[in-house]
């Protein structure tokens, strides 16, 4: 009679940006088809109330959350899961983290990075039973590290991910950072934008990037004959529209011609496409 197989592996995704939550995800899923991400939450405490009714092998917490932190939240997981700390500040965190009790990627998630923390995981998952980190004193130790790293950081502070490429006038290129790589997006190429409160997905007919820029600070600095915003979080450049469908309630939905992707123009920008 074969073994039973393994159960698969299952993870907690910890982040209050749905932007990094969902990037994060595909990531996996492409990565580590095998790993099943059975909640995500939106801050440390509902992150903590989620692994303890779930009990995922592994949480990727994001250090900066509402409320409750990512910190405050691993010191009540870290002894029962794998536990992965997602930042935005690699200045500090690299050294925090190489005594290795935790893992840690940088925002956002370079996946040749991720790849490599996947590797590690699936080594520690293997040495079952005890999910934990190995040596709880050294887990403390790191999670201190992190905190007072945190408490001395300048407010000024600019996290990694992304920034306009050009100080005045028009944008011409927007400037990406994917871990180690730097990406420069021709303006002309973008089709939309959508944020949440602190990233902007910025989309081509070739793939996406996220930056760190609000996307209210892109506006200022696109060509308003080109780029127009449809909604409070979605700008469009309109030569990447195919058709507009009209929608209840003065709404539309508007149809590109290089994504599947239907995006939403809400009631106040509808003015806008009424002669198209």
């Amino acid at each position: 009679m074969s073994a039973a197989a393994s159960p698969a592996p299952t993870a907690l995704i910890a982040d209050d940006e749905p932007l990094l939550r969902d990037s994060l995800q595909r990531s996996l899923a492409l990565l580590w088809p095998e790993l099943r991400v059975v909640a995500q939450a939106r801050n440390g405490r509902e992150a903590v109330e989620l692994f303890e009714l779930h009990r995922p092998d592994i949480a990727f917490l994001d250090v900066h959350m509402p409320g409750v932190n990512g910190m405050e939240a691993a010191r009540q997981i870290a002894r029962q899961a794998q536990v992965v700390f997602v930042t935005a500040f690699e200045e500090y965190a690299l050294q925090a983290f190489e005594r290795g009790a935790i893992d840690y990627l940088v925002k956002p998630v370079d996946e040749a990075r991720l790849a490599d923390t996947i590797g590690r995981l699936k080594e520690r998952l293997a040495g079952r039973p005890g999910l934990g980190a190995a040596h709880p004193a050294a887990l403390e130790a790191v999670i201190d590290e992190l905190a007072r790293r945190m408490a001395r950081a300048p407010a000024s502070t600019v996290p990694a991910g992304g920034a306009l490429a050009a100080e005045t006038g028009p944008l011409q290129w927007i400037r990406a950072s994917v871990g180690s790589t730097l990406k420069l997006i021709p303006v002309d190429e973008i089709l939309f934008l959508r944020s949440d409160e602190k990233y902007t997905l910025v989309v081509t007919a070739e793939g996406e990037a996220l930056i760190r820029t609000p996307i209210r600070e892109l506006i200022e600095r696109l060509d308003p004959q080109r780029f127009v915003q449809v909604h409070r979080s979605v700008v469009v450049n309109l030569h990447a529209i195919s058709h507009v469908t009209r929608g209840p309630n003065e709404t539309a939905d508007l149809h590109l011609k290089a994504r599947p992707e239907v995006l939403p123009v809400s009631r106040s920008y509808l003015h806008l496409f009424r002669q198209m």
